[in-house]
């Protein structure tokens, strides 16, 4: 893949103090340091090393990455180490894909209460797949699957939302059987957004009842017990977005499909297409019309406004899993899940995808070798040196 002609990081050396500063009331320390890494993100300030080529014995030297979950830059890797590992938990079976979303005056609570907020989106769209497929009416089994948090739209404004991908079936109560779903039906829309939509209400009554929700400026007229109630209620009467996309099948297809969403930022550098001493502009995909590509311009401080609005708590899960992919139910049932439908797990020397060397050779294409790493007090020295001997030259 070329490289972009624009980046977020060039944005944010140009723009990133002026938006903090007019924007200090909300802008928090989590704020600057995401800014302050993606601004250093593979330039010296992160010191970086030496290497060569195996075959030709090309140098390069190469800047660290800032490694920040927010970074358009610093994904691959962490890609494709997740993939590696998710190989061994794919089942031979169709696969899912549920899309949870919370109605725009819930989003706003959501703002500037995100672990809390988040955290209850996360459990209710869990809790409602198993509740749902459990019932012998619906499928009668129990499932598992990968939940994703995005928080963005198209045009990076605050839109929360959960992507969830589920192996189309789930194992029998006993767990002896493997209960495939319909081949064009998993589980009934109008029944899971129903069920969402309560657990997730219920979740926030209970949230307010501990004390555990903010009301800052706007929303302090809800801080008390009966104005938040009657937010509650005026919930039923807003549009609960939940949606299935069609069903898809082999894993490798799975792995490289999921890949696409655990991994994203709220915009990628290759959707940038011009940035001025103002204004940025980006493309964009209208899902209301066809899908259609546009472009969207905004002011450079409002476009990285919209973009500080992303930038989640610290420490916060974005990636999760539920059923018997759960972390202490994956073990002993997706073995029972493979027993019931009679196939062997993947041998680990057996990938299902493959990974290119991280520092392919500019030159002949063969993996680089670092031969030396070098701190930013190092880069700079040599920088200097290079000055001066440039100057007296």
């Amino acid at each position: 893949m070329t490289r972009p002609p624009f980046e977020v990081a060039d944005i944010v050396r140009r723009h990133g103090d002026r938006v903090l500063a007019r924007h200090h009331a909300w802008v928090t320390g989590r704020h600057r340091r995401v800014l302050r890494a993606i601004a250093q993100c593979r330039t010296a300030a992160l010191g970086g090393h030496r290497d060569r080529c195996d075959q030709c014995a090309q140098p390069v030297l190469s800047y660290n990455s800032c490694r920040d979950r927010h970074c358009p830059k610093c994904l691959t890797a962490a890609r494709n180490a997740w993939v590696a590992a998710r190989e061994q938990e794919l089942l031979p079976v169709g696969y899912v894909h549920l899309v949870f979303t919370m109605p725009e005056p819930l989003a706003r609570l959501a703002l500037v209460n995100k672990r809390v907020v988040y955290d209850l989106l996360f459990h209710a769209a869990a809790e409602t797949m198993l509740q749902v497929a459990s019932n012998p009416k619906r499928l009668g089994g129990d499932i598992g699957g990968l939940m994703v948090l995005h928080t963005w739209g198209q045009r990076l404004q605050h839109h929360p939302h959960v992507h969830c991908v589920v192996p189309a079936g789930g194992l029998s109560p006993d767990g002896t059987r493997w209960t495939h779903a319909r081949p064009r039906f998993f589980l009934p829309i109008p029944v899971l957004r129903q069920v969402f939509r309560g657990k997730l209400v219920a979740a926030l009554r209970e949230a307010f009842r501990q004390g555990r929700l903010y009301f800052p400026g706007r929303l302090a007229p809800l801080a008390t017990d009966v104005a938040f109630r009657a937010f509650l209620r005026s919930l039923y009467r807003q549009t609960w977005v939940v949606y299935a996309k069609p069903p898809f099948g082999s894993p490798a297809h799975v792995l490289h499909y999921l890949a696409r969403y655990t991994h994203r930022v709220a915009i990628s550098n290759h959707r940038l297409v011009a940035v001025t001493d103002d204004t940025v502009s980006f493309r964009w995909k209208d899902y209301r019309h066809g899908s259609q590509i546009r472009t969207l311009t905004l002011d450079a401080d409002e476009f990285l406004r919209r973009f500080l609005v992303h930038v989640l708590p610290k420490r916060f899960v974005r990636i999760r899993y539920f059923g018997f992919l759960a972390p202490r139910c994956r073990t002993g049932e997706l073995a029972q899940c493979r027993q019931a439908l009679a196939v062997a797990p993947t041998p680990p020397d057996e990938p299902l995808v493959t990974s290119r060397p991280s520092w392919p050779c500019p030159r002949c294409g063969a993996p680089m070798r670092i031969v030396e790493r070098l701190t930013a007090r190092q880069l700079a020295l040599d920088a200097l040196l290079a000055t001066v001997f440039h100057d007296t030259s």
